[in-house]
């Protein structure tokens, strides 16, 4: 397995994305919780794969009000529970959001799995374009989010039609 690396600066902080082989592994905000460790030498090598450039594009699009979906080939290395999580969080649309309950109901599971649910989703490796923020708790309040509410707010508020203020993350 060969990993790639590359930086983006975009309106909510750095972003780091990372590519395993044919696709994208991981889009974390850097100092985010459960931030991966990264080899000493990443910001020197391995950048040059066509899909960090496809990514850091398609990233600068959404952020510009451009794009509401991602075309990218994806990678994300989780638990199978994990895994159904975060395959349910992509059928969240754009503008909309989900509460942790009822993604625990589209998995059938039983209300009691709110919680595991939401580690699962606090552990998605690729923010934004597997959409975590759009889970919201049950009354519709902000809650969770590894990148930190201030950023959670951004993105829903941009999908809502909201420009994003400049330099909202220093």
């Amino acid at each position: 397995m060969t990993m790639h690396y590359a930086t983006i600066n975009s309106p909510l902080g750095e972003i780091v994305i990372r590519v395993e082989d044919d696709a994208l592994s991981g889009v974390f905000f850097t100092g985010q919780r459960y931030f991966p460790l990264l080899p000493k030498a990443w910001r020197t090598t391995g950048n040059d794969h066509r899909l960090l450039d496809q990514a850091a594009e398609e990233l600068n699009a959404f952020f510009a009000g451009e794009r509401l979906s991602f075309t990218l080939p994806l990678a994300a290395r989780g638990t199978p529970f994990q895994q159904r999580v975060w395959q349910a969080l992509q059928d969240i649309s754009y503008g909309e959001c989900a509460s942790y309950g009822d993604i625990t109901r589209r998995l059938g599971l039983a209300p009691g799995a709110a919680r595991a649910v939401g580690g699962a989703i606090g552990r998605n490796p690729l923010s934004i374009i597997v959409p975590c923020h759009r889970v919201v708790g049950s009354q519709g309040k902000l809650t969770g989010y590894a990148g930190g509410l201030t950023r959670k707010q951004a993105l829903l508020a941009l999908e809502q039609g909201e420009a994003l203020p400049p330099s909202l993350v220093s």
